[in-house]
């Protein structure tokens, strides 16, 4: 187990909530650059240049400062055991339901992240203990994210094409399984800076993701793909990998596991808050709802509102 030092509260200080809400707004357009880059990219391929690019571009951010280089040569074993659980196996199994499934439905089956989250702290750490707050928010936050996606990402799975095979729904639930390990198995890094933390991931990520997408993918023998595609893949690693993931490790030192993981519940919401501003898309009732029910579900994560004042 983790042990009990350095203990995460459970409430986050208005800073926290503010970078949570930035990396879920960031990790929002993900899903978006994801969709329109896997029909030109096959998903190992994508993976490889998701992180590959964005470990290039921490590296020439960092060159070399805050003893990335000792840390990348003491500790490759544990980036690499990061690497493999916090992008490439469910960034992979993203990819992959992405090619039968559309970004909504991938988006619920992602929000489940909290819930394993919670369930995996509970068993493996002990400043993270399960408790009935912590259950019935992210269960409420779930809900949320069903109501806030809608009946029309059920047509994902009952389409006019056809049902969805039943490995393109379980492989992204897998893959939120990974994160929860992963964002327990982060703790260990909080001793590092948030960027060297990031870039060592990232590294190890792409030595693993290069033989696998060679292998399979042969992309030397794809056609170029369109304009349209590069840049969704640059969105998706300067923006959505590299700056993220930087927000992710500083996040996630402070304010432990299950708090960082509630990122994924804020995605859904924050795709269509995007698409409302930039645009020109409606807010529907059911949005609106969907939203409050995840802000409640948040709410009783925090703690904070529901806790007795003390008396002066």
């Amino acid at each position: 187990m983790l042990s009990s030092e350095n203990s995460v509260h459970t409430s986050m200080s208005l800073r926290l909530w503010t970078l949570l809400m930035l990396l879920g707004l960031i990790w929002g357009g993900s899903f978006f650059f994801a969709r329109v880059a896997v029909a030109h990219v096959p998903p190992f391929t994508l993976v490889l240049l998701r992180v590959a690019l964005a470990a290039l571009a921490l590296h020439l951010y960092l060159r070399g400062r805050h003893g990335l280089y000792s840390a990348l040569f003491t500790r490759w074993r544990e980036f690499l055991l990061m690497g493999l659980i916090n992008n490439a196996i469910p960034h992979a199994f993203i990819f992959l339901g992405q090619t039968h499934i559309g970004a909504g439905l991938a988006a619920i089956l992602n929000a489940t992240t909290p819930v394993w989250t919670v369930l995996i702290a509970n068993m493996a750490t002990e400043d993270e203990k399960l408790n009935a707050a912590k259950i019935n928010g992210c269960l409420l936050g779930l809900a949320g994210t069903v109501v806030l996606i809608g009946p029309g990402a059920l047509l994902d799975v009952y389409g006019r094409s056809g049902n969805v095979p039943l490995w393109a729904l379980v492989l992204p639930v897998l893959a939120a399984v990974s994160y929860g390990f992963s964002a327990i198995y982060s703790k260990r890094f909080r001793d590092l800076a948030p960027p060297v933390t990031a870039a060592g991931q990232l590294t190890a990520s792409t030595l693993l993701m290069l033989p696998v997408a060679l292998f399979v993918d042969t992309p030397w023998t794809l056609p170029a793909p369109p304009l349209s595609a590069l840049l969704a893949v640059l969105g998706l690693a300067l923006v959505s990998t590299a700056y993220a993931y930087i927000l992710y490790f500083r996040i996630i030192a402070e304010a432990g596991a299950t708090n960082t993981s509630l990122v994924t519940l804020l995605v859904p919401p924050s795709a269509i808050l995007l698409g409302f501003l930039f645009l020109g898309e409606t807010l529907q009732p059911v949005d609106l709802a969907g939203m409050a029910l995840i802000a409640s579900g948040l709410v009783l994560l925090d703690g904070r509102v529901l806790k007795p004042r003390r008396s002066s």
